[in-house]
């Protein structure tokens, strides 16, 4: 028994622990909902993961996001979050891929190398996408909605994508789906919570080092680690 995984074995026994350690396992966007997600799977045992994002760490990053500290200001997410991964888990193949999910480039991802996907990206059309090409290609697929705008950890669920509620992102998510004739179905996470959040106008976002998106909203780690957790949380169920 590996004494680093010894309670891990201990709670789900050295045949699921394996099956763990075989996976392969995408997580697109690692923010305060991905980086959580992925440090929890390889300190449960995940040996093999690929990280995509294309940002760079941003001080407004520091409230909830794993790679981001002040020492890290600037530096690629992915890049950042590799070496940390690597520290827990030294045996483990760590892939950091600098790149942005979209439509566009798409190709340049082959799904075959990859039996589950987290999904943990923000931009809607990109999101649709890759959850339907994913699941299409075979994989197994989580996904996460809107974890901004909250505050109340204990509001966290999981659902089929057809049976969330009380998330906005959750019915966009749907429609998506139904204009591309998707007939699949995976899990979400989703919180059941009110927005209490803010808009934040474009010039202020652009002062929060994200000057991306027309307007953003406060997010907590509290709420995005527990989606972030309960994403994983799935992926290690998905084997037992």
């Amino acid at each position: 028994m590996d004494e680093r995984l010894s309670r891990m074995e201990l709670l789900i026994g050295a045949k699921a622990l394996e099956r763990l350690a075989g996976l392969r396992v995408a997580v697109f966007g690692v923010g305060g909902v991905g980086s959580v997600c992925a440090e929890s799977l390889v300190r449960s045992g995940v040996k093999n993961i690929t990280l995509v994002d294309s940002d760079c760490v941003a001080k407004s990053n520091i409230n909830r996001q794993l790679p981001a500290f002040v020492s890290t200001v600037g530096c690629p997410k992915v890049f950042v979050m590799a070496e940390r991964l690597g520290d827990i888990a030294p045996d483990a193949t760590i892939t950091p891929v600098q790149s942005l999910y979209s439509m566009g480039n798409k190709e340049g991802f082959d799904f075959k190398n990859f039996d589950v996907v987290v999904d943990a990206i923000d931009s809607l059309a990109h999101k649709i996408d890759l959850l339907a090409t994913a699941s299409e290609a075979g994989c197994k697929v989580f996904c996460s909605l809107g974890a901004a705008g909250k505050l109340d950890p204990t509001k966290v669920r999981s659902a089929s994508i057809w049976n969330t509620t009380g998330c906005p992102l959750g019915k966009l998510v749907r429609n998506g789906l139904r204009k591309r004739g998707f007939a699949g179905d995976f899990m979400a996470v989703y919180s059941e919570e009110k927005s209490v959040a803010f808009a934040v106008d474009p010039e202020t976002a652009e002062s929060h080092g994200d000057s991306t998106r027309a307007s953003i909203l406060g997010s907590a780690m509290p709420v995005t680690g527990a989606f972030g957790l309960a994403l994983s949380s799935l992926v290690i169920r998905s084997v037992l």
